[in-house]
Parts: structure tokens; C-alpha cells; sequence
């Protein structure tokens, strides 16, 4: 299980804690396609030469951030798909880069809320990521962290476009703002968390810069300026992760999209505590038609620290 919160001194979000439980249903088929390799690496892309100018600034800006969000690994995994996990020490992640976070110790995982215990009918998966098909593992006290290249960056063209959501209007229906999607929702006064069993597809998008993805959307405030959402699911995105690999996302926002929240664990939002899932890393087994079904069981919570 994984275990995120949102940390933000101005966010009008309680803070929340997401835990996931992954488990395999074999129920009815509907549609899967084959996923591309990887070809993330560490170094520059190969036919990448250094250009006067603008070009210097950036890689040296690409350069900079990456220094800051790829921490010290106590131990580093090969994925088939081409990714590096990096088991890095849980004080150490980008979280405890916050000013309210750092020097903290790391947060021990709170209780599931009662009646949402795993049940015994259930079949959980021990391994649902690429990642771990080695039979590797991270070791206690670390967490295991994507590590971000400079490939990746350079494939999305800057810093600040790989790490957050590009501004736009924000609309709960199915209409307008470029995207076609469906909505699942409900209003009321208070509610203290959320829960889905989303099943697990590998969708072809027929561009680099499309994207596909299935997730639970927790916000609150109004579809303005003050919009806070934390955010869950899968998503394939070539533009992100460079393959057609269906990846476990999370984000997180407390302003509509303006100027804070990322993905996943590339900016000091998200405290992870558990040290068998990797945000960002490739999910499998997928869905396939007229065969076994997979799905991912999502869940946050707000829980209370010291009465607050």
C-alpha cells in the first residue's frame, strides 16, 4: 500500500492521507492493447548535442532540478520496462523539501477507517508493478522513488511543464476545455473521504502529447481560483513517462492548476510511507479483452493528527 498526504500552508484541504489496496477480479472482459517499450535513461538522448544560449540554460535548469529530486538511494532496482527505482531513505523524499516538513520525522501510516479492512475473500497482490517482477524489494524505512531523467524533462520541454497540469478551465460536466471524459459525482456539506475500484486498461493514445486515464478526484472549494483536489489513478501518457504503460498517478493542486501541486512525488507534496509501490511506475497485469480482468482499489481519508 501507498500512503500519500497533501502538505500546503495556504490549502483550504484538510490534510488527507491516500492508501491503496490492489487486488486481481477475474469478472467480465472489454478492451486491451500491448504496451510500448520504455526508453527512459539517464543520460542525454543520443543524438542531443550542447547549444549556446537558451539551450545551455535549460539543460542547466533540467539539471539543477533534477539534483533536487533525485535523492541519495540506499539500494537502486532495474525495471523491465527501462524505469530505475530508487529505494531512498523516507526523510529524505521531496516531501521533507517542505518548510513545514523538514527536519520532521517520517509519519507512520494511520489505521484504515473501520469497515474498510481488507477482507478475507479478497485476493490482494503482492506484486502489481514492473518494477517488482525481479522479486527486488525496497527495504524497510526507504520508499521507492521513479527517478526522473533528463530525458524525460527534455521530452516535455521544461521543468514546469513536466511537472504540472497545464491550466484550464476546470469543469465538473463533460464539456468543453479539449477533453472528452466522463464524471461520476457527489456534492454535500462534509465528507471525510473517498474510495473506487477502477479497472486497468493500456489504451492506445494516438499522440505523444494525448493522454488517457481513470481516477478518483477529491476537491473542495468552488471551480474557481480557490479549486484544491487530490487526485488519484492510472493514466498512460507518452508525453509524462515517454511509453504506452498504464502508470499509478497521483496530483495534487490548491490553486486550479496556477502555480502549485505536480505529479507524483516531483515536488514536495505528496509523504509517501510505504515501501512497496512506486508513484509513476508502470502497473501490471493490465485488462485484456475476453481474458482476466484487473482492477486497483483507491482510497483517501481525511485523518486527524493531534486533534486537528
Amino acid at each position: 500500500m501507498a500512503a500519500s498526504t497533501s502538505v500546503d500552508t495556504h490549502s483550504m484541504i484538510p490534510i488527507f492521507v491516500a492508501f491503496l489496496l490492489v487486488f486481481a477480479s477475474s469478472i467480465y472482459p472489454v478492451l486491451s492493447v500491448p504496451a510500448a517499450e520504455s526508453d527512459s535513461g539517464n543520460r542525454l538522448l543520443a543524438n542531443q548535442t550542447f547549444r549556446p544560449g537558451k539551450e545551455i540554460l535549460r539543460l542547466k535548469r533540467v539539471n539543477a532540478f533534477l539534483n533536487k529530486i533525485n535523492k541519495s538511494a540506499v539500494k537502486t532496482i532495474q525495471s523491465p520496462d527501462g524505469d530505475v527505482i530508487d529505494c531512498v531513505l523516507s526523510h529524505l523524499q521531496p516531501a521533507f523539501d517542505h518548510p513545514e516538513l523538514r527536519g520532521k520525522k517520517p509519519l507512520d501510516p494511520p489505521e484504515r477507517p473501520k469497515g474498510n479492512e481488507t477482507r478475507e475473500t479478497e485476493t490482494v497482490a503482492e506484486s502489481y508493478q514492473l518494477w517488482t517482477d525481479s522479486g527486488e524489494s525496497c527495504p524497510e524505512g526507504t520508499v521507492p522513488i521513479r527517478r526522473t531523467t533528463v530525458k524525460d524533462v527534455l521530452r516535455v520541454g521544461s521543468v514546469k511543464r513536466f511537472v504540472r497540469k497545464l491550466r484550464r478551465h476546470v469543469r465538473r460536466d463533460s464539456e468543453g476545455s479539449g477533453h472528452e471524459h466522463a464524471v461520476v459525482f457527489a456534492n454535500g456539506d462534509q465528507y471525510f473521504g473517498a474510495k473506487a475500484s477502477i479497472n486497468v486498461w493500456s489504451p492506445r493514445v494516438t499522440s505523444e502529447y494525448e493522454f488517457s486515464l481513470s481516477q478518483i478526484w477529491v476537491i473542495s472549494g468552488s471551480f474557481g481560483n480557490d479549486l484544491n483536489t487530490i487526485e488519484a489513478g492510472w493514466q498512460v501518457s507518452p508525453d509524462l513517462y515517454g511509453d504506452n504503460y498504464p502508470r499509478f498517478f497521483t496530483y495534487w493542486t490548491t490553486d486550479a492548476y496556477q502555480a502549485t501541486g505536480c505529479y507524483n512525488l516531483l515536488c514536495s507534496g505528496f509523504v509517501q510511507t510505504n515501501n512497496k509501490i512506486a508513484i509513476g511506475a508502470a502497473i501490471s497485469p493490465r485488462s485484456s479483452y475476453n481474458g482476466r480482468q484487473f482492477d486497483i482499489g483507491l482510497m483517501i481519508w481525511k485523518v486527524s493528527f493531534s486533534g486537528q
